[in-house]
């Protein structure tokens, strides 16, 4: 999958991933609906931190719950 491009759909996988790795339980909060798609690179780079950074601590989790916060409509 190309997530380079700004995309409906590379937005729902980011938002999925994101939700996977953070342990988001109230799945309501990653609605694609809920982000704008110029929105597009912060999220993206967001995702390629968690997914360098492999395992986040729960002060690191907090802080990405926070920023997608900050990036939602």
């Amino acid at each position: 999958m190309d997530l380079k491009t700004p995309s409906k759909d590379n937005l729902k996988y980011i938002l999925n991933e994101l939700a996977d790795k953070l342990n988001v339980v109230n799945r309501t909060l990653m609605d694609p609906e809920d982000y704008d798609l110029n929105k597009y690179e912060d999220l993206k780079f967001m995702y390629d931190m968690i997914i360098q950074k492999g395992n986040l601590s729960a002060s690191e989790t907090q802080a990405f719950i926070e920023e997608l916060r900050n990036v939602r409509k």
